[in-house]
Parts: C-alpha cells; sequence; structure tokens
C-alpha cells in the first residue's frame, strides 16, 4: 500500500505529534509491507532523521510562533509528486492550509483521506490574545474533520465527540505508548538529586514538556510561587522551548533543557511529583511517561486527561487555571507521603 502523509511539522522541531507520526510511518514500512511518502515543511536544522521519504513543501515562518513554518498552498510541483507516487491513502495530520489542499486533491485523486487529530489548536488561541478568532478556528476545525473519510483520535472521549461532529461513525481510537523499560521508578536516582543541589526535605515538582505558553506555563509558576511561600519545593523543568526564560523568576528552579533516553527518564523519575496545567493536548505522553516513573500527576481537569488519571487513586484531576486547587493537591501529597507514594506506584 502507498502512503501520502502531509504534516506541518514532520521532523523539524521535536513534539510528540511528529514523533507518533514518524513511528507510525516507520512501523507501516518496516512491519506493514507500505511505503509513504511524506510531504512537509522542513528546514536547514532538523530535530531528527525522518522516516519515509520526505518531500520539502515551500513554506515561511508562523506569525506569532516563528518556530514553526506555514506551507501557503500546495505547489503544482507537489501535487504533480503526489500524482506520480499515485497513494492509496492520503494521511493528514494538520488542519493548516497544505492539509487542506491535501484534502482537495485527494477528493479530484479520488483517493480516501484519514485525519489523525493530534492537538486542540482552538485552545492555543486565548495564550496569544487571539481568543476573538476562536469561533472562526473552531468552524473551520469542524469543516476539515468532516471532509475526511475517516478520523482516529488518541481517546475514546476524543472519538465519540468526533462521531457526534460527523454524524457518523468513522472516527476510532489511534492511541499512544511509552517504554516501561526506560521510564521506570528504578531510574530514580538520589545521586542525580544531590548533583542539582536537592535537599533530603525539598518536594521536587515537575513541569515536563515543550515549553510553550500553551502548555500552561503561566499557571505553573503561580502555582509553584504559592507553594514555595509554605513548604521546601523545587521546581524541575525538564524540555526546551521558546517559553524556557519564564522559569528564570523562580528561586531554586532546575531547567534541564531538552533530554533524550535514559537522560530524560532518570530526570522525570528523580522529581517527586508532577503538575500539569496545560488543556491543548489531545493525549498527553508525558502523563503516562511520568506515571510509569512513579509519580502521582497533579493535572488540569481536561478530557485528555481524564482518559489517564484515575483521580484520587493515580492523581488528582484541578480546575484547570484554578492556581489554589493545585497548591491544596501538591500540599496534600506533601503532607502525606504514605499517600503520595502509593499512588506514583499504582
Amino acid at each position: 500500500m502507498r502512503v501520502a502523509l502531509f504534516s506541518g511539522n514532520y521532523n523539524y522541531l521535536r513534539e510528540g505529534a511528529n514523533q507518533a507520526l514518524n513511528r507510525l510511518v516507520r512501523y507501516l514500512e518496516e512491519k506493514a509491507d507500505c511505503t509513504v511518502r511524506v510531504y512537509s515543511p522542513v528546514t536547514d536544522t532538523p530535530a531528527f532523521d525522518p522516516a519515509g521519504t520526505l518531500v520539502p513543501v515551500p513554506s515561511v515562518p508562523l506569525p506569532v510562533r516563528g518556530e514553526f513554518q506555514l506551507a501557503l498552498g500546495l505547489p503544482r510541483a507537489i501535487a504533480d509528486n503526489v500524482a506520480q507516487f499515485d497513494p492509496q491513502i492520503i494521511h493528514v495530520s494538520t488542519p493548516d492550509i497544505l492539509g487542506v489542499r491535501a484534502q482537495t486533491l485527494a477528493k479530484k485523486m479520488g483517493v480516501p483521506v484519514l485525519a489523525s487529530m493530534h492537538t486542540h489548536f482552538e485552545t492555543y488561541l486565548d495564550f496569544y490574545n487571539l481568543g476573538w478568532a476562536r469561533p472562526l478556528i473552531e468552524s473551520h476545525l469542524n469543516r476539515f474533520y468532516r471532509r475526511s473519510n475517516h478520523v482516529v483520535a488518541p481517546t475514546e472521549g476524543l472519538v465519540a465527540k468526533m462521531k457526534q461532529l460527523r454524524g457518523d461513525d468513522c472516527a476510532s481510537v489511534w492511541s499512544r505508548g511509552i517504554d516501561h523499560d526506560l521510564f521506570h521508578p528504578k531510574m530514580r536516582d538520589d545521586v542525580w538529586r544531590q548533583a542539582h543541589g536537592i535537599a533530603k526535605d525539598e518536594i521536587v515538582v515537575l513541569f515536563f514538556g515543550r515549553l510553550v505558553l500553551e502548555k500552561g506555563i503561566d499557571i505553573f509558576l503561580d502555582v509553584i510561587r504559592e507553594l514555595q511561600k509554605r513548604a521546601p519545593v523545587r521546581p524541575l523543568i525538564v524540555g526546551a522551548g521558546p517559553a524556557s526564560d519564564s522559569f528564570n523568576s523562580i528561586p531554586g528552579t532546575i531547567l534541564t533543557g531538552h533530554l533524550e533516553g535514559r537522560d530524560l527518564a532518570r530526570a522525570v523519575a528523580s522529581a517527586d511529583m508532577m503538575v500539569t496545567p496545560s488543556i491543548t493536548e489531545t493525549f498527553g505522553n508525558v502523563v503516562l511517561e511520568a506515571m510509569a516513573s512513579g509519580l502521582p500527576v497533579i493535572s488540569a481537569d481536561a478530557l485528555s486527561a481524564r482518559s489517564l488519571i484515575a483521580d484520587g487513586q493515580t492523581g488528582i484531576l484541578c480546575p484547570p487555571r484554578n492556581v489554589a486547587a493545585y497548591v491544596e493537591a501538591v500540599m496534600h501529597l506533601f503532607d502525606a507521603p504514605v499517600i503520595r507514594r502509593p499512588m506514583g506506584a499504582l
């Protein structure tokens, strides 16, 4: 089978969505006897080598978020390349201009379109003072997913919403997984903690993921400021991104930057709990990775988190923008290690 995949970011920045796509393509080519040709913007500084055959699509930096590239259309040369490839399925992973043009091309070619849902793009707008545009974006997203022949999303809750939106059953789960051998409580390292100046009586609160405003960084910072008035709390920030400077205002913050492999697993497991106020994820691999590492997770009560966390058993769900609720949840676990440790072990 020949599959043409269209992505807004396949490998020029490392994100959970494009890593999932690369794993999919690698599996399709190595295990499922498929040939995959990927069409995506590129840069001179890719984050990693791509799986499959990558065809660069002309693009420009995205306004406001210049680290991303935006393809302004589907040039004739790209359309000819797709026609020459003669795909049996066209997979669109980003509801951008390129994805919409790919849908139109697929309809002209009589090729079915599969859309995969990775991000709640409409939730980004408030973080960039663009909330006024939300009705327009939601209308566009609804049309994008209706135009596809089938939609895959990472949780049952999102699939149910997609079926309701579409008015049919042409939606199903494409879930995610993690490496249980890598993300494991055995990776906790007290020597690593000491090397980073963490005292024995300090509770390390983890923020894990790409450092961008839409991950709820403002809420996390407010939570840490309140916590540090009440307890010996050290924030551990694992990740990189344009909002990394936001953490400089918090005393004692440990910023690891981007980590991979065992270094990443060791840092995550060496925390005591994770706070994740993000509402933009459709899944949240970092939640599973933290849980597998033995950490209780205090998360925004979002649809994605509800599919992963049993509230009060494997973590705590909080109203997304309620700083006091996060603070109380952390202090509850801080004061009760007999609850915190078993919660992380479940």
